[in-house]
């Protein structure tokens, strides 16, 4: 039986990818704030390790790697978005966001890596966003977070190949969880949008975990909008997004 960590696994993407691990009979390591939510999400799936971290904190890595040292799947999911024209937004937030959204990640990945290419047998799972693909005035740092985990999982994934682990970049678009109202994007025209719900979301994302796939974008609408941005010139993309977050302001 494989072990697994979910990080962020009190809600949304994370707590369902973790229902999804658990039914497949992995051992699971849950990581959020919010212990509570965890402890019910525990008993729910009938048993799990919880562990209440804020991983934000530039020790919290360290603690946790010494308290799980190893992990056969791991899932950085935990993450957080903010809105607002740079100048004006709290800077302190603003590195706690890198802190979790980019270091977290790479401090995780390093940590249990080299134990997945030893037994050669590995599966990493990094949630970006298709914010990754273009960028995000009014979400500046946030979408250039996303873009290093989307980057970062690529390379790894080359690097790793033909060694038996995997790296997975899932890039959902926007999704029903707590991201809008803590991002103070809950009353603007993006979460008007028809959202799919976090369970397909993380379906499509285990399902591409499981099979090694380097990078998903879950549904049709989605994938064209990537393919989209990818054809357009990058300054009218990104005017395009500034409209539509602005808008949201």
């Amino acid at each position: 039986m494989s072990t697994a960590l979910v990080t962020g696994a009190s809600s949304g993407i994370g707590r369902e990818l973790a229902k999804l691990l658990r039914a497949d009979g992995h051992d699971l390591i849950l990581v959020a704030r919010r212990e509570s939510a965890l402890n019910a999400l525990a008993d729910e799936i009938g048993g799990a390790t919880v562990v209440a971290m804020d991983l934000s904190s530039p020790e919290a890595v360290t603690r946790l790697v010494a308290l799980v040292p190893d992990v056969d799947l791991l899932v950085n999911n935990a993450g957080f978005g903010d809105s607002g024209a740079f100048v004006e937004t709290d800077g302190p937030r603003q590195l706690e966001m890198v802190d979790l959204n980019v270091r977290a990640v790479v401090e995780l990945t390093h940590a249990y890596l080299p134990g997945m290419v030893q037994r050669r047998f590995g599966r990493v799972l990094n949630v970006a966003s298709t914010a990754a693909f273009q960028a995000g005035p009014y979400m500046a740092t946030y979408f250039g977070t996303k873009a290093f985990v989307l980057s970062f999982s690529e390379s790894l994934s080359e690097e790793l190949r033909g060694s038996g682990v995997t790296v997975t970049a899932l890039c959902p678009g926007v999704t029903q969880t707590e991201f809008q109202s803590v991002a103070g994007l809950s009353s603007s025209k993006v979460a008007m949008v028809k959202m799919p719900s976090a369970s397909q979301v993380a379906s499509e994302g285990y399902a591409a975990m499981k099979s090694g796939k380097t990078l998903i974008v879950p549904g049709l609408l989605n994938r064209l909008g990537v393919v989209g941005v990818r054809l357009l010139p990058r300054v009218i993309v990104r005017r395009l997004v500034k409209v539509v977050l602005k808008i949201a302001h």
